[in-house]
């Protein structure tokens, strides 16, 4: 037997171990058990929770056994991915790194080039999204005045999505010939990722009334069109600590005003954690600002095409790779860093 195969024999081993997949077979039996209760689905979200669960450990004794078949049959490098997944996975034993997350994207400083860099990133992240098998949806868009995304925010919904999407919170640069003016002169553009924990409702903060300021008024149709003048912008401050949602959607009145306390509660809990264990991410507001200088990862397309992680310093050559979502290797290698 290769020395490789032997080590990643024996990382399959301590997997195995610290899973126990006996103790997850005889939790998926109990659960399952539930569900024939008379009473189980009354309560639909908490029925819904239940499936999400038995589902997630079924994949997980699906990939424990997958990853003993190809070791057994020699399909090492598929193994070495599978392996180094669930490495990670056991790494992420945070708080909210298992669940959900609200992610959101913001154009920083370069005008035009900056909202076209956004939507750049908001098709290379929901391709990623897609390649994890990840479901999303949009809560809420602004649009770039002439071109591009100015900010976007989105649910994503899959396992582990908060535990790998926090490690693409910051700014990220890009530099190419703009594709805006005649000259095709170079260009550096900005945009700021920012992700949050989805709280269970049990988890959700109480907030005072009188802490908040809920500013309302009637946003624009597309193109102007009084027939699309049907919904109403939110603009939710926190008072004592000065964080601020905005979300602009064709929905209601109130169902913005759900969404954007949603989000301004995920942002006061993860600043409370944040506190609590004393690290120093920042939440919107008091990141960096999206300017030079203070990028997470710079994306090069022009005079040479690179890549960088300025965090775990990964790079690669191959910039239209990651741009078409192919950002498995710089999650990983920064969790791992």
């Amino acid at each position: 037997m290769d020395d490789h195969k032997q080590q990643l024999l024996e990382k399959f081993e301590q997997i195995k171990s610290k899973m126990n997949p006996t103790s997850i077979k005889e939790e998926i039996a109990n659960l399952e058990a539930r569900t024939y209760d008379a009473d189980f689905w009354k309560d639909s979200k908490a029925a819904a929770d239940v499936m999400k669960r038995i589902n997630s450990m079924k994949k997980e004794i699906e990939d424990i056994e997958m990853m003993e078949l190809l070791l057994a049959e020699n399909e090492l490098k598929d193994a070495e991915k599978l392996i180094t997944s669930y490495e990670i996975h056991l790494f992420l034993s945070g708080t909210y790194d298992k669940g959900d997350a609200i992610f959101a994207i913001h154009a920083g400083q370069g005008g035009t080039e900056a909202m076209d860099w956004t939507e750049m990133l908001f098709r290379m992240y929901t391709r990623y999204f897609e390649k994890k098998g990840w479901k999303w949806e949009e809560i809420d868009r602004v649009a770039g005045e002439e071109a591009g995304i100015k900010s976007v925010i989105l649910n994503v919904y899959g396992n582990f999505a908060y535990g790998y999407l926090k490690a693409e919170a910051g700014v990220h640069r890009l530099v190419r010939q703009s594709p805006f003016n005649a000259d095709k002169l170079r260009q550096t553009s900005f945009a700021l990722v920012e992700v949050l924990p989805v709280l269970e409702q049990q988890e959700e903060l109480d907030l005072d009334p009188k802490e908040l300021k809920i500013e309302t008024k009637t946003a624009s149709g597309h193109g102007g069109q009084s027939v699309n003048t049907t919904y109403s912008a939110v603009r939710i401050t926190h008072l004592p600590t000065g964080l601020t949602v905005s979300i602009q959607n064709e929905r209601s009145q109130t169902q913005n005003k759900e969404q954007a306390l949603k989000i301004l509660k995920s942002k006061l809990k993860k600043l409370e954690e944040e506190r609590r264990i004393q690290e120093k991410l920042k939440l919107r507001g008091e990141f960096k600002s999206a300017e030079w200088g203070n990028q997470i990862r710079s994306y090069t397309l022009h005079p040479y095409k690179l890549v960088k992680d300025h965090r775990s310093g990964y790079e690669t050559s191959d910039a239209e790779n990651v741009l078409e979502g192919n950002l498995e290797d710089f999650i990983e290698k920064y969790l791992e860093s």
